[in-house]
This record gives C-alpha cells, sequence and structure tokens, in this order.
C-alpha cells in the first residue's frame, strides 16, 4: 500500500478547495492597493516566526503566540473591518442576491437623477461616482467623510458652488454618500486632454480603474456625460439620462 492510497479527493473535496480559493481571491483582491495588503505582509511574517517557534520548541515564543491567538480573532475582525464589508457587499451586489436589493437600487437612481437634472438646470458643476464592485474606499479617503443617506437634496447642496466640499468628487455606495470633496485620477488618453476639462478628466481616469459609473456635470454647458469603461458618454439628453445610467449601472 503506497502512501496515495490513503489520499481520497472527490467532488465534494474539490467543491470545497474551490469554495475557500474563491473566498481567500476576493480578500487579496480587495486588499489590492491598500494599506491592508501591507498588514497581511506583516500577518504572514508574525504566523512564519509563529511556526519557527513550534517547530524548534522555543517555550518563551510559544506560550507569547499561544496567548495572542486567544485575542487574534477579535484583533483581526477590528483590522480588517473595511474588507471584510467590501467582501459581504460583494455578494450582495451578485446578480444572485442583487434581486432582493431591486427597491434601494431604484431609489437611489431616482436620487442621483433628480440630482443630476437639477445640477444641470442650476448650471452648477458636479462629479458623482456611484460604487458598483470595485471599492472605492481609498479614494473616498481622500475627501471629506460624509456618511448620510443619499438624498437629491444633499447632493445638489453639496455642488453648490463656493460652499466648502463643492470641489472634488462625491462617492455614493448603495443608498449613502460615502464622502465629497474626493479626488480622482486623471485619465491620461491624450483622447480627452484638450476637448474636456479637469472634472471630465477625473471621470474617465477613476472609471479607467475601477468598474464604478462616474456621472458628470458640465458647469460651463451644463452638458451631462457619464463615464464607464475609459469611455466617456457625453451630451446625454436630459430625458434619456435615467434610463442611460441605469443600463450601465446594470453591466
Amino acid at each position: 500500500m503506497t502512501f496515495f492510497d490513503f489520499i481520497k479527493f472527490g467532488v465534494k473535496d474539490a467543491f470545497d478547495v474551490f469554495i475557500v480559493s474563491f473566498i481567500f481571491y476576493q480578500i487579496l483582491k480587495l486588499m489590492k492597493g491598500t494599506r491592508s495588503a501591507q498588514i497581511t505582509v506583516g500577518l504572514f511574517a508574525v504566523a512564519g516566526v509563529a511556526f519557527v517557534s513550534y517547530w524548534f520548541q522555543l517555550e518563551g515564543l510559544t506560550w507569547l503566540f499561544s496567548n495572542l491567538a486567544t485575542f487574534g480573532l477579535i484583533v483581526l475582525v477590528i483590522v480588517f473591518q473595511p474588507e471584510l464589508r467590501g467582501v459581504l457587499a460583494q455578494f450582495g451586489q451578485n446578480r444572485i442576491f442583487r434581486r432582493f436589493f431591486t427597491v434601494e437600487q431604484k431609489k437611489a437612481m431616482d436620487e442621483v437623477s433628480k440630482a443630476v437634472l437639477r445640477l444641470a438646470e442650476l448650471k452648477y458643476g458636479g462629479l458623482i461616482v456611484i460604487e458598483r464592485q470595485t471599492g472605492l474606499r481609498d479614494f473616498a479617503e481622500s475627501g471629506k467623510e460624509i456618511k448620510a443617506e443619499l438624498s437629491s437634496e444633499l447632493l445638489v447642496t453639496l455642488f453648490t458652488p463656493y460652499t466648502p466640499l463643492h470641489d472634488g468628487a462625491v462617492i455614493i455606495s448603495g443608498d449613502h454618500i460615502l464622502s465629497a470633496a474626493s479626488s480622482l485620477p486623471l485619465t491620461v488618453n491624450m483622447r480627452y486632454h484638450k476637448l474636456y476639462g479637469m472634472r471630465h478628466k477625473a471621470a474617465v481616469g477613476l472609471s479607467e480603474d475601477t468598474d464604478a459609473v462616474v456621472v458628470v456635470v458640465s458647469e460651463e454647458t451644463s452638458q451631462i456625460s457619464i463615464a464607464f469603461k475609459g469611455i466617456l458618454d457625453s451630451d446625454i439628453p436630459k430625458t434619456d439620462f435615467r434610463e442611460r445610467l441605469t443600463a450601465y449601472m446594470n453591466k
């Protein structure tokens, strides 16, 4: 009898490995480019030291890590709270579960649509980022934290000229406003450099790096545009905006 005779790997085991791998992949993808990635590297280093201490039976280190393990789970939950929230949010954004949240999504789209049309009517510039599956917390942290329930009135107020937060982007997640006056990366695509201003360049720039839907209202022309996947859909008729926005959100 060989060593491999003891190994029984069936369909259930393959499914188990796939699920665990998928969970780790999603967590690592959410951490990519954030400060949590550095924390993860540090945790792996600590785990390596713990393994060495157990392997060589270093009593002092073994005692230390044994006691730290008692509180380790609580510490990990606190440290990785944003990532865990992001993982749960991604499950909620899955097509299988999304049908249960159509009412909330419809309300959010209604509020954004009313605000955008009002901004265009008033000739107020606006830059609204709507989060989809890619987390935007790093961009939200560059501005002023809001964490308020989404409403068209609040959006219009935030973009009112000469108010402290009217410059920069408003970032929306679900039916809440995460931040205002947030900074976005500018596109390097020369196609947009000569024809458009900073808001449009920032909208395209973010859409190149994430799957967010970014709405721009021009202060000079009152034209409404939507940036998605690095492409700017400009001069959208006001009567078609609500439908066009919903189509981008459902892609």
